[in-house]
């Protein structure tokens, strides 16, 4: 009876080996995702704060580390498979309450991606750039499934996503073979197609002003002959939208609603005519964001100019996002282009550094050597597009040592004057 057992027990630990290697790539990665959300540890807030609000930069990662990294290994198992998956990932999102739509997984999926970047430093320092390839592929897979709904919140999720990893791929930098580089930056290359902005203006129109003009038509049924209690009624729908945050114009909800009064003659017909007029302004966004950037930039200015002096409350409330979404997400894409320059500088030298151009200029960026407080920490790749106010940068640390941001303003930096990152 103990052979018998103990065969047994060998042959079911063998099969779970086997299945360990093998999975089904046909499920629904938000279904997968889903899980990985169900498996992240319950780190007390004690473990929480010590592993995601302190600086690791710049130092060797402790144990304790490592050991609070390993409870997320199951969670990213999960997070690995979805991004193997050959089917579409489907969020199962109803969007029928608009507005008022709940959008559950995306805090969750920025919060992988943050882990996702120990993970890789922690893999890094023992000598395991594999796992480390790995989870940034699947946190880059995720990121870009994670806008999969269509709505421009999601979109801007991808976006920060896809920052935080090519900062992860500029921080650790000196640490990353050229093989290693690669894998990296071919794992971006197969992920899913990214969301765009242009992409979410369907989703956007049919989630806030379509379903506002339902609305209306729906409480002018349920009331027929009394426009009044048809107004009062849209004021709660109007003031909720907008939230306490003031909207694209900062005023007050009830300020606002004082103008959408004003404009539609106080009737509820006189608002649904106010939606048919913008109805023509979506298509002119859409034909505005497939012009080349710099073209795009011209028009999009005198589009705003145009939609700022509207008489039409709801107008700049509609259009005023996606200037700003725009510069974040071809900001995003010129990143993108710096970190395959900089993998190609690491494998093929100059030249390859010069292969890869700046979408913006459609010529090769602009690369300096980087001193951080009187020491050489690496070499800055630097772009002429500049919509977010400074012209878009990620500096590529060669030397380990006092962290500093890689793309963001930096205290005490200089770039030395001297030509080519490679001299």
């Amino acid at each position: 009876m103990k052979t018998i057992y103990l065969s047994l027990l060998l042959a079911g630990e063998v099969s779970a080996g086997a299945m360990a290697e093998q999975f089904r790539t046909d499920i629904n990665p938000a279904l997968r995702y889903y899980q990985a959300f169900i498996l992240a540890p319950d780190l007390s807030p004690v473990d929480h704060d010590y592993l995601l609000t302190n600086e690791w930069r710049g130092q060797k990662l402790p144990d304790r580390v490592g050991e609070l990294l390993t409870r997320y290994d199951h969670q990213f198992t999960l997070v690995r498979q979805a991004a193997a998956a050959t089917v579409p990932c489907d969020w199962g999102i109803d969007m029928s309450p608009g507005p008022g739509t709940l959008l559950p997984g995306l805090a969750r999926n920025k919060s992988i991606v943050v882990t996702s970047r120990l993970r890789a430093m922690w893999a890094l320092q023992n000598d395991r750039p594999a796992d480390a390839v790995e989870d940034l592929a699947a946190a880059f897979a995720l990121a870009r499934n994670s806008s999969r709904d269509g709505t421009l919140i999601s979109v801007l999720v991808q976006i920060a996503c896809e920052n935080i990893l090519c900062n992860t791929v500029a921080e650790n930098y000196f640490q990353l073979a050229p093989e290693t580089l690669k894998q990296i930056v071919d794992g971006f290359n197969t992920a899913p197609p990214r969301g765009t902005v242009a992409g979410c203006l369907p989703t956007e129109k049919t989630y806030f002003h379509d379903w506002l003009k339902n609305r209306i038509t729906d409480l002018q049924k349920e009331n027929p002959g009394n426009d009044a209690k048809v107004m009062a009624s849209l004021q709660d729908v109007v003031v909720g939208m907008r939230g306490d945050e003031g909207g694209q114009s900062g005023e007050t909800p009830s300020s606002f609603w004082d103008r959408v009064v004003k404009a539609s003659g106080g009737t509820s017909n006189g608002i649904l005519a106010l939606l048919r007029d913008e109805e023509p302004l979506y298509g002119k966004v859409a034909s505005i964001m497939a012009l080349p950037q710099p073209e795009y930039e011209i028009q999009m200015t005198e589009f705003q100019r145009q939609i700022q002096q509207s008489p039409d409350p709801f107008t700049p409330e509609m259009f005023s996002a996606w200037e700003k979404c725009r510069a974040r997400e071809f900001g995003s894409l010129v990143r993108l282009e710096m970190v395959r320059a900089a993998a190609e500088y690491k494998l093929h030298g100059d030249d390859g550094l010069k292969s890869v151009v700046d979408p913006y200029t459609q010529s090769p960026f602009e690369i300096q050597r980087f001193v951080y407080e009187g020491v050489d920490r690496g070499f800055e790749i630097k772009s002429t597009f500049s919509a977010r106010g400074t012209p878009e940068h990620l500096i590529f640390v060669e030397k380990d040592g006092k962290p500093f941001s890689v793309g963001g303003v930096i205290r005490n930096e200089k770039a030395a004057p001297a030509g080519s990152a490679v001299k």
